[in-house]
């Protein structure tokens, strides 16, 4: 057996575009390289500039090289009784048989592997399974990305790391992947010769996996668990007659000890003594506190003191799960190697992050793949991750693009739950997480999941007196979301055809194959009860289809949609609803009808039977179906009360996308203010609630976030404590904001010519003078296309790129990666890019702001808050669109210095901030960085000045 590992380089991806490099690696049975060949091809057209770029591979590397016809005839031989091997393999399988026919030889019918579905398979907590960055994260030297010898190179030692781990997955993990391919597909066939090799192999499986059921787990019985500090009477003595300023300095003692570098910041010092305060004395604090704070440690450190010396458990609340990751991944396990104490933390995700143990046994047993080939490498993938996994937790999946439909069947949920009488019931990932939680010290929740909670009557998170709020800038939003309404066009359609999709496929045709195996007399009625429901599935579509229809024509008929990227936005009042209402309400009542028919059938029909036959598999399949008829319930009844509109202080709305029509109809019913809900669950029945975020003031007051919270009145009750810790970095010498005052205003929608002329000229003059590291926040997604072709024709022959989110990619990871690994480059970005990403060090120099980020004043929400402060004879603008700017301004600016060795510039093309008189506002609420206007053509030297040369700072760094 011999693998042929190839690369090509290519002018494009279309059927006439030619290859220009080729690399080839060869290995031997024992994966070790036996032979590498490598050569430029002369293509039959110029170089596109963009593969260029891409590649550094130019129209002179390749006049002189081989033709095409030449290096085929080197490269056949050596792919003769060959494993083909690739990154994407039918991208280069599929060149290199375009070729071979284009020059006359036969086309390559032999075996091939895709390093991509290994990767996948094999290591499914990759987070991205991009070449450069498996490279990265295998420890592969592999500088020249995108040049076929590197790249095949990198794929080959890629590749060996594949075969080794499968060659090591236990005996029952390859026999179940074995039995989701086809021996006669590649892929099956090379897992088939893995499973033969073990089965060969004398040595047994190590004790590392616990086998149930026909699985190998990572972890076990989660009921054996015991709390923290168990028979630990010295230590919870210890803990009790200690204080703070002790506990404080043994915790800093220790981090002098076990952190390089370690050195005490004066606003964390504040930070632990303010939030220690504030836990103790039952106050609720609001605490603003800037990158570089150490906000993590800041509130964890005095919490868990308090935590664990009260015998009071502390939840803390995160806005993203990706926080909820970094604090378990990074802050958990410096605590517990720094701490004068042993404590346990958890993180508790909503129900539907985590593995139902139940379901997905189900699944492979029947192997019920939807999409066959990504279904079963997804199986595969969770399959591998269940030997590798504590948590069941999708967030350590990388899915493909079906994968997460996949999670969707096998996701754990409470009204398919079987509770104790589960027979996976001891191994439950969302129990253990849950017994976890109850038994932990501090609880690491996200702000989605609290309001969950509230909702469930606080069923799901363990009882707790005093929280932190972490990113509380975001709690108003989240709180209005989970205690309002949304609902999309998939929200009633996917249980629905989960139930049952055609007269084929779905849960109860299932069920209707499993009853014909059993011998009960009562078999042909249910059958006949079964045939007589799937017409009722095809009703309720047409009713469904027909609704969003009407829906979707209401949105985009609307005159006041200012349409942003196909967006388009209709409020509904109930005094003043579109023409043809009623036929909305009709489609709506046929659903209802429909779904009360079946809901009522089948719950009738699945009672019937769970008395009557024991089979394990149909009652399982029974109690999955409940569930997804619970959701059918919740949803019904939701559609039913938006389209009757009749909650006071709820804003309605539609949203919808031109370009995907009625499927993307999304409805909203969200209470227009939720400082009331937030007093009632939070803020009253919480001896103390610590809020903390880098942004949450406004021009030095907290007034606007209390009046948001509902926490006016604990203010003036003096149980609400305000603190504004100063900034670590010294802005004053790191960043220098730079507001060329003669730059014109915006006329009209942001399609004005002359301001994206400018904007463009200016962009690409301050990107080639700070050699791209450059980050553009826009408020609008139509001037951020605006811009980016003819910026990237402006610097096409500087080799800098143009990044363009929802151009390039719509993933704000993908993005802010490969912006951080090609240095020259300069990345646009809207709404997502103003928040969360973090781009420290010299990849990240210059921050331009587009336009101030107010809200769009016609969005329903904004308009429903506006109208209440009119009532209230307030200023909308002045109380409503500034503060919420401000804030967000500030998270803008925030992306620019994320480290003490951080220097940069800030442009701000809005000239409002300096011409009107709530520009200060902006100005004033930013932590003292040098604030500069000057004239558009003095930008460049300005930036030269305060920056240096790119070669200066490097000589500096060194």
């Amino acid at each position: 057996m011999k693998f042929a590992v190839l690369d090509l380089e290519t002018t494009g991806h279309g059927a006439d575009d030619d290859i220009i490099q080729v690399g080839l690696v060869l290995l031997d049975e024992e994966l070790e390289v036996t032979e590498t060949y490598v050569s430029f091809v002369r293509p039959r057209i110029p170089i596109p500039p963009f593969i260029t770029q891409l590649t550094g591979i130019t129209d002179q590397d390749v006049a002189d090289a081989p033709e095409l016809e030449e290096v085929l005839m080197e490269m056949i031989p050596k792919l003769d009784d060959a494993i083909l091997v690739a990154h994407n393999v039918g991208f280069d399988a599929g060149f290199l048989n375009n070729s071979l026919d284009r020059c006359g030889y036969m086309p390559f019918v032999g075996r091939r592997l895709d390093t991509l579905d290994l990767l996948r398979m094999l290591y499914p907590g990759l987070t991205t399974y991009q070449l450069g960055a498996v490279s990265e994260a295998f420890g592969i030297e592999h500088e020249r990305h995108h040049q076929a010898d590197s790249d095949a190179m990198a794929t080959a030692v890629i590749f060996r790391s594949c075969v080794e781990k499968l060659y090591d997955l236990p005996l029952l993990t390859l026999q179940r992947l074995a039995s989701f391919f086809q021996a006669e597909d590649d892929l099956g066939w090379f897992i088939q010769q893995a499973l033969v090799r073990k089965e060969s192999e004398i040595a047994v499986d190590q004790d590392a996996f616990a086998y149930f059921r026909q699985f190998a787990l990572k972890v076990g019985d989660w009921t054996e668990e015991l709390p923290p500090r168990y028979d630990d009477e010295e230590s919870l003595e210890q803990i009790r007659s200690m204080d703070f300023e002790t506990y404080m300095s043994q915790v800093k003692e220790a981090f002098a000890e076990h952190v390089p570098g370690y050195e005490q910041r004066e606003a964390q010092e504040q930070m632990f003594h303010e939030v220690y305060n504030a836990l103790s004395g039952d106050k609720h604090l609001m605490i603003e506190a800037g990158t570089g704070t150490g906000k993590s440690l800041g509130y964890l450190i005095p919490s868990l003191f308090y935590g664990v010396q009260q015998e009071e458990k502390i939840v803390v609340s995160t806005h993203t799960i990706n926080l909820q990751e970094q604090l378990r991944e990074r802050d958990v396990p410096l605590l517990q190697r720094v701490l004068p104490f042993p404590f346990k933390a958890a993180v508790f995700k909503g129900r539907s992050n985590y593995m139902c143990l139940r379901k997905f046994e189900g699944k492979i047993n029947m192997q019920d793949f939807v999409s066959p080939n990504e279904d079963r490498i997804t199986a595969a993938q969770m399959i591998v991750w269940l030997g590798e996994t504590e948590h069941g937790d999708q967030e350590e999946l990388n899915f493909s693009n079906r994968g997460g439909d996949f999670w969707d069947t096998v996701s754990s949920d409470a009204d398919s739950c079987l509770n104790r009488s589960c027979p996976w019931f001891k191994r439950c990932f969302y129990h253990r997480a849950k017994n976890e939680a109850n038994l932990a010290d501090v609880v690491i929740t996200n702000h989605s999941m609290l309001f969950t909670d509230i909702r469930a009557d606080h069923r799901l998170l363990p009882t707790y007196e005093h929280l932190v709020i972490d990113e509380a800038h975001h709690l108003e939003d989240v709180a209005g979301k989970h205690l309002g309404l949304q609902l999309s066009y998939f929200a009633l359609l996917n249980p629905l055809q989960r139930i049952c999709k055609d007269s084929r496929t779905g849960m109860l045709l299932q069920l209707k194959y499993k009853l014909a195996a059993e011998g009960d007399e009562r078999v042909q009625a249910w059958t006949e009860k079964i045939d007589a429901a799937v017409p009722v599935f095809g009703e309720i579509r047409e009713n469904w289809d027909q609704l969003f229809d009407i829906l979707f024509g209401f949105a985009a008929a609307s005159r006041d949609n200012n349409i942003e990227n196909g967006q388009v936005v209709l409020r509904l009042r109930p005094e003043g609803l579109p023409d043809g209402w009623h036929f909305a309400q009709t489609a709506e009542s046929n659903v209802y009808a429909g779904l009360n028919e079946v809901i009522r059938s089948i719950d009738k029909l699945t009672a019937d039977i769970k008395e009557h036959i024991d089979d394990s598999g149909i009652q399982s399949l029974i109690t999955d179906m409940n569930g997804s008829l619970k959701d059918l319930t919740r949803l019904r009844d939701g559609v039913h009360a938006f389209m009757r509109l009749e909650e006071k202080g709820t804003v309605y709305w539609l949203e919808a996308n031109t370009n995907f029509r009625a499927k993307s109809v999304q409805l909203h019913a969200v209470p227009a203010d939720v400082s009331s809900q937030l007093k009632q669950y939070l803020f009253e029945p919480k001896r103390s609630v610590i809020m903390t975020s880098a942004t949450l003031s406004v021009q030095k007051s907290f007034q606007y976030v209390c009046e948001q919270f509902g926490l006016d009145s604990y203010a003036e009750q003096g149980r609400l404590v305000t603190v504004q810790l100063p900034s670590p970095f010294n802005y004053r010498e790191q960043a220098l904001v730079c507001i060329p005052r003669n730059f014109p205003s915006l006329k009209g929608a942001s399609g004005d010519p002359l301001f994206v002329g400018a904007l463009v000229a200016s962009l690409a003059a301050a990107a080639r003078e700070t050699n791209g590291r450059m980050l553009v926040l826009f408020t609008s997604y139509r001037m951020l296309k605006q811009a980016y072709e003819p910026l990237k024709d402006a610097l096409a022959g500087s080799g800098i790129q143009v990044l363009g989110q929802g151009v390039d990619s719509g993933s704000r990871s993908k993005l802010t990666r490969r912006f951080q690994q090609q240095s020259a480059s300069i990345l646009l970005g809207t709404s997502s890019f103003w928040e969360g990403v973090d781009i420290p060090g010299e990849a990240l120099s210059c921050l331009a702001i587009v336009r101030l980020p107010f809200q769009p004043p016609n969005h329903p929400l904004v308009e429903a808050k506006s109208e209440i402060l009119q009532q209230e004879k307030q200023n909308p603008f002045m109380k409503l669109s500034i503060p919420q700017a401000v804030i967000r301004f500030k998270q803008g600016f925030g992306r620019l210095v994320r480290t003490a060795q951080d220097k940069g510039i800030v442009l701000i093309y809005d000239t409002r901030v300096i011409e009107t008189y709530y520009g200060k506002y902006f100005l004033y609420s930013l932590p003292g960085p040098k604030i500069e206007h000057m004239h558009l053509e003095q930008i460049v030297p300005r930036i030269r000045d305060w920056l240096g040369s790119p070669q200066a700072i490097e000589e500096g760094a060194e």
